[in-house]
């Protein structure tokens, strides 16, 4: 065994398109026996399952890369050589479970064995083996359809992602009662949501951790971007390292805040701003993102986030073209932008791109965090939420802590400052104090 896993450790050292051309040349009988070596050759420290069988529930939290889709089909696969095997597939949504779990590059068409090669129902959500073994597919968003069936093992792929996720854990975990020791693996990057943090305490648990860097089969290229780009931040932390990133003490927005804001109600909009904070400087060039971010107020006087369309780097004209496709998208009344940094620049580059909506141009005349502080309070108060999870406007906003400046990730908050004008012209200023317009 020893020497198998040397030849694989040699090939995984060996660059992408070396590796790919050295194993094309080797006979199919070979190329098939390395494809089906995983626990005795290319699995990694963490895509393992546990030993023993003193355990329910393994969760398997790391960064993004790290590997943890493909532990998870492989042990779904694994399970499946039962042929009595009723399995669980549970994703944040049916697409993401056929997309990621089902057909992605690391899902379980991909890491079928020999003579074990799956078939993928569409019309009914099942996937099928050759020996009777069945999986079938469930949404989060939709908790319902895992009330009633039972199964002897389930899959949940990113568990933080998913917006009814306490009903939908519930549903399966209460059907999780055939065969002789059913079993849940969750693979996910972490978000410190409350049903994270549930499953976190479970009995029966154990967890792996992971990193993306610990992946030697990712491009080196890539990693050090990614590193370069987000190491040591707190959204690096935890789309990295798959840290848990807790609240900062005294931020002005907290997770379990924002989490409690997302809801599926789409009311009829009286009034939808756009705000908009431009890189600093005219040339935009530096690396900052210019934040853009759709708010609607409804006839009950609450906002609604539509959409971040916050565009990182670029020309003004960019950023610019992205505002206007986002005005487009959501039948703008005006675009609210800070003109600081721009002055006259930002109606021009506007006007430039065909945005001839009314232009508001404000001036911040406090810092940043005290601006924030009164839209957080509307927050606080329920008069805001959001349509699905923002995580990047989210990671901002919570690095935003009272009398303490900015801790989020990034030089400065350009997503959550395009919040705050949005919803302090919908709801705080002028115009906003005097509830809605008629239409």
């Amino acid at each position: 065994m020893s020497r198998r896993v040397d030849v694989i450790a040699a090939l995984a050292a060996l660059p992408a398109e070396e590796r790919a051309a050295l194993v094309r040349s080797l006979p199919m009988p070979i190329r098939r026996e390395l494809a089906d070596r995983w626990l005795d050759g290319w699995a990694q420290a963490g895509q393992a399952p546990p030993a023993g069988t003193a355990w329910r529930i393994w969760l398997i939290r790391a960064g993004r890369g790290f590997g943890k889709t493909r532990a998870g089909a492989e042990w779904v696969t694994a399970v499946s050589r039962d042929g009595d095997a009723r399995i669980a597939l549970v994703g944040a949504t049916a697409e993401d479970v056929r997309r990621v779990m089902i057909e992605g590059p690391s899902g379980l068409v991909a890491v079928a064995k020999t003579n074990h090669m799956p078939t993928y129902v569409i019309g009914k959500g099942e996937v099928r083996w050759p020996n009777g073994a069945r999986a079938f597919v469930y949404s989060a968003d939709v908790p319902g359809q895992l009330r009633g069936p039972e199964h002897d093992a389930a899959w949940c792929d990113e568990l933080a992602k998913w917006r009814r996720g306490d009903a939908a854990w519930d549903n399966l975990m209460m059907g999780m009662r055939r065969g002789a020791q059913p079993r849940v693996v969750v693979t996910t990057t972490p978000r410190p949501t409350p049903l994270m943090r549930r499953v976190m305490r479970a009995k029966g648990l154990v967890e792996t951790r992971g990193r993306t860097r610990d992946n030697p089969f990712l491009p080196d290229a890539f990693v050090e971007a990614v590193e370069d780009a987000y190491g040591g931040s707190a959204l690096g932390r935890q789309e990295l390292d798959g840290e848990m990133v807790d609240d900062i003490a005294g931020a002005l927005w907290t997770r379990a805040m924002l989490a409690a804001a997302v809801t599926e109600a789409a009311p009829e909009p009286v009034r939808v701003v756009i705000g908009v904070d431009p890189p600093a400087g005219e040339a935009a060039g530096g690396g900052d993102a210019c934040g853009i971010v759709a708010v609607a107020l409804d006839g009950d006087g609450i906002g609604h986030v539509l959409e971040d369309a916050s565009v990182a780097g670029g020309s003004p004209e960019r950023w610019a073209r992205a505002v206007a496709a986002c005005a487009a998208r959501h039948r703008v009344d005006r675009v609210v932008a800070e003109a600081n940094q721009g002055g006259a620049m930002v109606r021009s580059v506007l006007l430039a791109a065909d945005v001839t909506l009314p232009v508001r141009l404000v001036r911040a005349s406090r810092g940043k965090v005290a601006r924030a502080e009164p839209v957080a309070a509307l927050y606080e108060r329920g008069r805001v939420r959001h349509r699905g999870r923002f995580p990047a406007l989210e990671d901002e906003l919570c690095g935003l802590v009272a009398g303490g400046g900015y801790h989020g990730p990034g030089r400065s908050p350009d997503r959550a400052d395009a919040l705050v004008w949005a919803l302090t012209e919908l709801m705080l200023g002028r115009r906003g104090r005097a509830a809605v317009r008629a239409v």
